[in-house]
């Protein structure tokens, strides 16, 4: 194979525009994930030329790359995998493309041990506290008052992902189309673009995403997402996690809740209903179940439970 003396020289701006095209336009990747790749991205290059390391993406090595693992050590293990994934990810395609001869990632071995800690819990006494809470505030309104629509939105975002544990960014990605409120019927759309389908069967949840709905329709339509902020757009990542903040101050919950600690929540409580792994791993969207099991453990009250009624040992007797 013959490889021209231009593409082996292209400097790795060009490289870095190259590879978010292709993720955008042939890979189709989420608008997340590729602001996550710029980051890095521009990071690594900042550390190229920091260094007065060359440009070129030909020239870089595995000594580079070692002395970018060494500019990354102050970060935590898990930011340290996705900045080296995001790297690995770039000269991939480099390779494929034929624009470098070999990716310098296969003289590399890097072993990151990233540890395991739970997300936040709430038990079943917090989350209701939590919609108290929020419920409290929308029925100290009425409907003339100028907050009483945003407090719907408030709930119908709270009910909405304690009842299918999706993550915020699902939430916040959710078109009108994807939600049918006469059957129930949520299409989420996932990582990679998997979609699943999760029903709401509570009636209170129901009821109030079709009040919300009924009060915002027109700027839901102009807009296209369901779930909207005051000046017609999208509600972002931030908004509900600042109105997660804000509910549980008002529930005196002396913990940090935030989306990942409802959907967490809710895979457990599942599982502590006896509900098989299985479903749940469909529930949250898990493509291996061994993801499942990292957000699901049981807790203290469940484990003793189980252990009280379920164990072999109380079943044994000795003595005369």
């Amino acid at each position: 194979m013959v490889i021209s003396f231009k593409t082996m020289n292209m400097t790795f701006t060009t490289a870095h525009q190259s590879f978010i095209d292709h993720c955008k336009f042939e890979k189709n990747l989420s608008d997340k994930t590729i602001e996550f790749y710029e980051i890095d991205l521009k990071q690594f290059q900042s550390f190229l030329k920091s260094n007065n390391l060359s440009y070129q993406v030909s020239e870089i090595d595995k000594f580079a790359l070692k002395g970018y693992l060494k500019r990354l050590s102050h970060f935590k293990p898990k930011t340290i995998k996705r900045k080296l994934a995001t790297l690995k990810a770039l000269f991939n395609f480099l390779e494929f493309e034929d624009i470098i001869p070999f990716n310098p990632f296969r003289k590399l071995r890097v072993k990151i041990k990233e540890p395991q800690v739970l997300p936040t819990l709430m038990n079943a006494y917090e989350v209701r506290k939590i919609f108290k809470a929020a419920y409290t505030a929308k029925e100290q309104l009425t409907a003339s008052d100028a907050n009483y629509l945003i407090r719907v939105r408030d709930v119908a975002v709270l009910e909405l992902l304690f009842a299918t544990g999706v993550r915020v960014s699902e939430l916040c990605d959710l078109k009108d189309q994807n939600i049918n409120l006469h059957t129930g019927v949520i299409s989420i759309y996932g990582k990679g673009s998997k979609e699943r389908l999760i029903q709401v069967c509570n009636a209170d949840v129901l009821n109030i995403l079709r009040e919300y709905r009924s009060h915002f329709e027109e700027a839901i339509r102009a807009c296209g997402f369901f779930f909207i902020n005051r000046l017609g757009k999208r509600l972002s990542d931030q908004s509900i996690r600042g109105l997660i903040r804000r509910y549980t101050q008002l529930a005196a919950i002396d913990k940090n809740i935030t989306p990942h600690t409802f959907r967490h929540t809710f895979a457990t409580l599942l599982l502590e209903e006896d509900v098989d792994i299985k479903y749940i791993q469909h529930f949250l969207g898990h493509s291996s179940i061994a993801t499942t099991q990292i957000y699901t453990h049981v807790n203290s009250a469940k484990q003793q439970q189980i252990l009280s009624t379920k164990h072999p040992r109380n079943g044994f007797e000795f003595g005369s």
